[in-house]
């Protein structure tokens, strides 16, 4: 596994770090800001909106500079909206400050995903997807945990400053550790990348993605009071209960990432029918806590772990362009805005239990949107017009190119397509 893959999890771990600091220094922001906890909230809603809709734009605006001078821009836009959050003197710097975080993100996850594609050869991509994804798993594992503890004993502006210097110090790891490669797959223009959306089985692949997120955070947008008032746990628990989920997660993302490159589809499949019945299971069983933890630990196993093969599928059709990764993050992204809005409007009508079966309902959903790939089931290798040669396993401007592996590449990937 190439070194510079590790390096890149560990910006992702930054970013999620930053993005999920809100949600623990809820009440101390609340204060310092002279603001209710739903407009804490908000930020929450105001950083997803920007990495969904604001992070394709910026990306495309960086489709001209080589990848690693990118995430170096991208890395300062990012430290510069953390910094603006430890600084800030009011809640509108506040909102601010989390809208440039949050559309530096996901430009940040796109390229990364696309770079961590050309660094891996082709038979490992899923695994190192797998890799690159763990940033996100430990993100919530340990980063949200030490910024909330950051945030109890030293201040929520203290926790700002903290992701800030851990942005620093990664982005100088990234430079140390990133091979300088040049653009991504094709030839990096706008209309190229604009062409690689007109697919429409890449558009219905988004949607999967969507739905396999909206699904999961169906339940973990609404964790705490479902596991306070339904299952009964004090609300110390939680935590521990989460660091339990989080530990499932990096165990189901580094399965799934085995698996990714040659059985994309059937491990979505798998993952939504596993994951909408542990989340029926948990609508029905939610009283008895063994069952509920048992359930809980599921939906950790095959919910956001499901990324190394949302990510293999989407890059079989579309490649591993840039801007393909990002619009990709950001139906992603999407899902977590819909579980949180829809689940709101669902537990406001029908009570807490019917979020668990919006949840169902998104998983099958999410199932049915596989059925006109299954018959199409194969490796997750990108789809080429008849004719025209596989990428080779190649990155310009990085060591260690192997001319006589990229022509075995080559070849294979034309007899497969064959």
């Amino acid at each position: 596994m190439p070194r510079a893959v590790y390096v890149l999890a560990l910006g992702v771990f930054a970013m999620v770090t930053s993005e999920f600091a809100v949600a623990g220094l809820m009440p101390q922001l609340a204060e310092g800001l002279d603001a209710t906890v739903p407009q804490i909230g908000y930020l929450i809603t105001a950083f997803s909106v920007a990495m969904s809709f604001g992070g394709p734009f910026l990306a495309v605006a960086l489709l001209r500079m080589r990848q690693r001078a990118a995430l170096m821009l991208l890395f300062a836009i990012f430290l510069v909206g953390n910094v603006l959050a430890a600084t800030a003197s009011g809640y509108p710097v506040m909102l601010v400050a989390r809208v440039v975080s949050g559309v530096a993100a996901q430009a940040f996850f796109g390229i990364a995903v696309s770079l961590c594609a050309q660094l891996a050869r082709p038979e490992i991509r899923g695994r190192a997807i797998a890799v690159l994804m763990n940033g996100l798993m430990l993100g919530t594992l340990l980063g949200l945990p030490l910024a909330t503890v950051i945030g109890e004993h030293l201040g929520w502006r203290a926790a700002f400053w903290a992701v800030a210097v851990l942005t620093a110090a990664v982005a100088l790891c990234t430079l140390a550790g990133v091979p300088d490669a040049d653009h991504a797959e094709g030839t990096g223009s706008l209309r190229d990348e604009l062409g690689a959306l007109r697919n429409r089985r890449l558009w219905l692949a988004f949607v999967t993605s969507t739905l396999i997120i909206g699904a999961t955070f169906t339940l973990f947008s609404y964790v705490n009071p479902i596991l306070t008032e339904l299952t009964g746990f004090s609300a110390g628990s939680v935590p521990l209960l989460l660091v339990a989920y989080g530990a499932a997660t990096v165990v189901g993302n580094t399965v799934v990432g085995r698996l990714a490159d040659r059985y994309a589809l059937p491990v979505l499949a798998t993952g939504l029918a596993l994951n909408a019945l542990f989340l029926a299971g948990l609508a029905l069983l939610a009283q008895f806590r063994v069952p509920a933890v048992g359930l809980l630990l599921g939906v950790g196993l095959v919910g956001v772990t499901m990324n190394p093969a949302m990510v293999s599928r989407v890059q079989r059709i579309g490649g591993s362009r840039p801007l393909v990764n990002t619009v990709h993050n950001s139906f992603i992204t999407l899902g977590v805005i819909l579980s949180s809005l829809l689940g709101g409007l669902a537990i406001d009508a029908f009570g807490l239990r019917s979020v668990l079966w919006l949840g169902v309902a998104m998983a099958v959903a999410g199932l049915l949107s596989l059925l006109p790939d299954l018959p199409r089931g194969r490796r997750a290798l990108p789809d080429l017009p008849r004719g025209r040669r596989a990428l080779p396993d190649r990155v310009p401007g990085a060591r260690g190119n192997n001319p006589e592996r990229a022509d075995a590449k080559v070849v294979e990937t034309l007899t497969i397509g064959s």
